[in-house]
């Protein structure tokens, strides 16, 4: 007696068929939104020597790319200089000032990557160009965590890292009262982003 073998596959297929399945799940990049609610660029520098002064931004938008069977990505990030929050009001203001951030001509800080590198399939240092008052510089973000998974909530895959580079205001012409008030700026960004569906 013949059997129906409508709904049966050779081993031979079947394998082919998980392989093609597989690969097609990877087969292209993944564009990812950052998530405002948990994405934070900080940034502290010495204050007269006596104190380290911490300070971040409220407001980040931007985009990232992310590739991980071919270990390739992109980082577009915008960064509302208004949104300042250095904990005193009076302050919020001072640092808007044509001396240091300039807010009314540069509302906007931004980071565009030209290089991401991965170690062991993770994400480790991303190069990119910083712009800051319309001036931008090269720099490299050292990446000390990364995780992409499906978001456990949200159930939708999702990406986080936290990342940090040190440059100097001075070449961003927001050097006043350096050295004194430290060059030295560390920039410090923990992000979080979910796919785009």
């Amino acid at each position: 007696m013949q059997k129906n073998n409508r709904f049966t596959f050779s081993r031979p297929i079947a394998l082919s068929l998980a392989a093609l399945l597989s690969a097609s799940a990877f087969a292209a990049p993944v564009n990812y939104t950052i998530d405002a609610g948990h994405t934070f660029p900080r940034f502290s520098y010495s204050h007269f020597g006596f104190s380290t002064q911490l300070s971040r931004f409220d407001k980040t938008t931007g985009t990232i790319v992310y590739d991980a069977e071919k270990q390739t990505g992109a980082v577009d990030i915008a960064i509302d200089i208004k949104s300042v929050n250095t904990g005193s009001t009076d302050f919020n203001s001072h640092i808007q000032g044509e001396d240091f951030l300039d807010s009314a001509k540069f509302p906007q800080a931004t980071f565009k990557s030209t290089k991401v590198t991965f170690t062991d399939g993770k994400i480790t240092s991303i190069d990119g160009n910083l712009t800051i008052k319309g001036i931008t510089k090269p720099v490299t973000l050292t990446v000390s965590a990364f995780q992409a998974m499906q978001h456990p909530m949200l159930k939708k895959p999702a990406i986080g890292a936290t990342a940090f580079t040190v440059i100097k205001r001075s070449e961003f012409n927001a050097g006043k009262y350096a050295p004194y008030v430290g060059d030295e700026v560390r920039i410090d960004i923990a992000l979080e982003a979910q796919a785009q569906q």
